[in-house]
């Protein structure tokens, strides 16, 4: 039996219904009952799907969209302050919740696993969805990108397990009473909302002591920004903390990863016991993900062999190393990574898997803000690559801030060697890769804006 709609929770409206994380809080609700309607700047296939859930969907935002009888307004941190609707709602009193609220609502009375780390939460999250709804667990989950498989953000399940990705970028995540907590990694990133690492830090504390008494962390041994939060929190007396990664200390040891084309090969130490098992997508980094999703079902008592075999299952996410398709010999892959880190791990697994092949990237910087931090160290990134074109900036919820455009980028590659072309009108992308790539190349595109659009249009290009 579905769990109680919260009363704010069963007339909602949703600004921006079509977003990754609210459109997935927006589905859950339907399928429990909840009278779902809201509004998005375009048509896509997500407002078709909240459509089948028998949400209403309008496209562009207007005053008389919001109903009267609402009995919320969910908004997410990127929703502005003049937005018609949100304007309406203060006009009629109708109470406005932020969507991590809204989450953390859903959350209520299950056992929850919160995802958080600056990288990879999308990708543990799906992994554990995956994985339990393979052993038959039936758990809810809410994720920032679509499952390859299901091919959903979200779902309600009977069971009495809820997987959130847990986003830091807001504060959000700090809404979140988990029975289990996993953090990957801690950087400094977001900077429109931290101004340094120790804020990041004291934000990343408050999330993990929100973890319920008797709770646990699971957390990266090997990654330096996850080691000092560790050593923050070890005090905490109703915290079990497990450790993960290469480490040798590491309570779950990463005792080997074996690349096998798009796939690796894990073997993790895990209670005194060898464990061997395959996780289906290509990287290092992927397979770090698998081992923290294994170590936070064990967490929750699920047998270990059980969740490994399980994990098997897991395909991918829309959007994370996510093949486009193969046109006149060439295969184009889509990414979502657009932070420094993110974008040399993702290199370095398609590097591998390339083999001998050349590595072609179409890169998009997203926001300016993080361009104008982490531009260089972007540039530098692109070394990986044989030949990149990178894109103008991707705004987002930003305005612009002057002197920072994709230059900065582009200088910094070149200074590391690489093989930059600036691109500036993006509808001619298909015609400049169409001229560089030749069979048994690989073409990546990469940013966390509309740079995903450009993998079809490439492939009909190539054709």
């Amino acid at each position: 039996m579905a769990p109680a709609i919260p009363t704010a929770m069963e007339r909602p409206h949703f600004i921006g219904i079509g977003g990754a994380g609210m459109s997935g809080i927006a589905k859950i609700l339907a399928q429990r009952g909840a009278k779902v309607a809201g509004s998005d700047a375009k048509e896509s296939d997500t407002a078709e799907a909240l459509r089948a859930l028998g949400a209403t969907v309008h496209i562009g935002h207007a005053a008389g969209h919001l109903a009267s009888d609402a009995s919320s307004v969910v908004v997410s941190s990127a929703i502005r302050a003049d937005n018609p609707e949100l304007v309406r709602a203060a006009e009629l009193s109708i109470p406005v919740v932020h969507r991590s609220d809204a989450l953390a609502a859903l959350m209520g009375g299950l056992r929850a696993i919160a995802v958080a780390g600056t990288h990879g939460k999308t990708t543990t999250t799906s992994m554990l969805a995956v994985a339990l709804t393979e052993l038959g667990l039936d758990p809810s989950y809410a994720i920032g990108g679509d499952l390859a498989g299901p091919g959903t953000n979200a779902r309600h399940g009977d069971g009495d397990i809820f997987v959130a990705e847990a986003d830091e970028s807001d504060r959000s995540f700090q809404k979140y009473d988990p029975e289990v907590a996993i953090v990957l990694n801690v950087e400094l990133d977001h900077h429109a909302n931290y101004a340094s690492m120790d804020e990041i830090y004291d934000s990343f504390e408050t999330f993990v002591g929100k973890v319920v008494p008797g709770g646990t962390l699971v957390i990266s041994a090997d990654q330096a920004g996850a080691v000092e939060l560790t050593r923050r929190v070890r005090d905490l007396s109703s915290l079990k903390v497990v450790t993960y990664g290469a480490d040798e200390h590491a309570d779950v040891r990463v005792h080997r990863i074996t690349p096998r084309g798009l796939s690796s090969e894990v073997t993790v130490l895990l209670g005194g016991k060898y464990l061997t098992f395959t996780v289906s997508v290509p990287g290092r980094h992927y397979a770090l993900n698998a081992v923290a999703a294994l170590a936070a079902g064990v967490a929750l008592g699920i047998p270990a062999h059980n969740l490994a075999s399980a994990l098997g299952k897991y395909t991918g996410v829309k959007r994370r190393l996510q093949l486009k398709g193969e046109a006149a010999g060439v295969q184009v892959i889509d990414s979502y990574a657009h932070h420094p880190t993110e974008m040399t791990a993702d290199l370095e697994a398609m590097r591998g898997a390339a083999a001998d092949s050349r590595l072609l990237v179409v890169f998009q910087p997203h926001l300016f803000s993080r361009t104008q931090e982490l531009g260089t160290e972007m540039g530098r990134a692109l070394a990986l690559a044989d030949a990149s074109v990178v894109l103008d900036i991707y705004p987002a919820r930003e305005d612009p801030i002057p002197g920072v455009t994709s230059a900065l980028i582009i200088d910094a590659a070149g200074t590391a060697g690489a093989d930059v072309t600036a691109v500036h009108d993006k509808t001619t992308v298909p015609d400049v890769i169409a001229g560089m790539a030749r069979p048994g190349d690989l073409v990546l595109t990469m940013g966390a804006g509309d740079v995903t659009d450009l993998g079809p249009q490439i492939l009909a290009r190539l054709s």
